[in-house]
């Protein structure tokens, strides 16, 4: 089982987390990456086709994994912090493949804010990070793509935008393009929250809808992201998909813990991505 926990004795809360990808039905290859990595957990979608967006995507996640918080549980790490991280990436993207290659980022850094737990989410590019908290799913992330630009000018809908010719082209990316900018939110955790952070194969081809009803009825993180990637594949699987489900929980049951994963362009089948 792909679950996971990371608990730390100052704090009663710890995070339970399961992870899936597939490289869909359609694609030679898969290009996203993920890094769940107590406090990190984020997922990249590569873009740049001949195994250019493998690279991208990649560097993108072991550029997040050489940070320093890494095995530190809720460290005080500020958007600014993270900004310059996410810099980085795009700098070893760009320098690697000479701009030919680019990635989306989103996930969430569980950090220490005012002495308490906070998620920092932080997002590039299409790819989406989710919040299920007292039964209410929200979509914390706004997509950076021209079908979002469009339904922010209301000249067409969110439906529509789901079957836009152009719902795959994205308006900043990592390692591409002229705007590598990223978005951040800071949120409060309450425990029993539930993060999940997808590449745009999942929400290309699962509504939202469906979404909360795996999340609200499948409670192992591992089996809801299973349940999700079998879904996608089920409505056509188009594009690589890859998903990432943190729960945060009080300390009891919180495990033995075990190490960190780091997944990079693997097109392993979702129920088995152990390295």
């Amino acid at each position: 089982m792909n679950s996971d926990e990371t608990a730390s004795p100052d704090t009663d809360l710890h995070a339970v987390f399961g992870y899936a990808s597939d490289r869909g039905l359609r694609r030679e290859l898969n290009e996203d990456s993920l890094i769940a990595a107590d406090p990190i957990f984020a997922v990249a979608d590569g873009m740049g086709g001949h195994e250019a967006g493998e690279v991208a995507s990649s560097i993108c996640v072991r550029t997040l994994g050489d940070s320093p918080i890494v095995g530190k549980h809720l460290p005080e790490f500020s958007a600014e912090q993270l900004e310059a991280l996410i810099g980085e990436s795009d700098r070893r993207i760009r320098e690697a493949t000479g701009g030919r290659a680019g990635t989306t980022l989103t996930g969430a850094v569980l950090v220490r804010e005012g002495g308490k737990p906070h998620w920092l989410v932080f997002n590039v590019g299409d790819s989406r990070t989710y919040r299920l908290s007292s039964g209410v799913l929200a979509q914390v992330t706004v997509d950076h793509s021209e079908v979002q630009e469009l339904v922010d000018l209301g000249q067409i809908t969110a439906d529509e935008a789901l079957v836009h010719p152009r719902r795959h082209v994205v308006t900043r990316a990592l390692g591409t393009g002229n705007d590598a900018e990223a978005d951040f939110w800071l949120i409060p955790v309450e425990p029993g929250d539930r993060l999940m952070v997808c590449s745009d194969g999942l929400t290309g081809e699962v509504a939202d809808a469906h979404i909360f009803q795996v999340l609200t009825s499948v409670p192992n993180p591992q089996d809801a992201c299973s349940a999700l990637v079998q879904a996608a594949l089920r409505s056509g699987g188009r594009d690589n998909i890859t998903v990432l489900v943190v729960d945060a929980e009080g300390a009891a049951n919180s495990g033995e813990g075990s190490d960190a994963v780091t997944l990079t362009g693997t097109p392993a089948d979702s129920t088995d991505l152990s390295e």
